[in-house]
């Protein structure tokens, strides 16, 4: 069955920009350990993407959020299968702004940054296994 194209182009793109997301927290984790909070921020945002890349096929709207409480209750309300996922998911929420300014706490650790990293992948591999191979990345 063919989706409509739009649809696909549109959640493959938030699926593309969660890989990448993804992609570079390892990166700057393996890079350098002083960098465990872009790490964090970008397991964060990865796990957004992929969440907002699942609403966005099931055409459910959301607002600009990086609010993951928010959006993983929208998205276990159209698959409650996802919910024990999303609610561990929940905890990187404050990685969106958490490390990002002068005067914020103390780097997270290796150990932090690796599993929030873990989390977010899980996030994404759980949303891409519910969706049509057609928007894979």
């Amino acid at each position: 069955m063919r989706h409509d194209p739009e649809l696909v182009a549109e959640t493959r793109a938030w699926l593309v920009k969660a890989h990448r997301d993804l992609a570079s927290g390892n990166v700057v984790l393996a890079a350098e350990a002083s960098l465990t909070g872009d790490a964090t921020f970008h397991a964060q945002q990865a796990a957004e993407k992929a969440m907002k890349g699942f609403l966005t096929w099931h055409g459910q709207v959301f607002r600009k959020t990086h609010n993951l409480i928010e959006l993983g209750e929208a998205c276990a309300r159209l698959d409650p299968s996802l919910e024990l996922l999303l609610r561990q998911a929940a905890g990187l929420t404050d990685y969106s702004w958490k490390f990002r300014y002068p005067g914020e706490p103390e780097e997270p650790s290796d150990r932090e940054a690796r599993d929030a990293l873990e989390t977010a992948r899980a996030v994404y591999e759980a949303v891409l296994a519910r969706l049509p191979a057609e928007v894979r990345p």
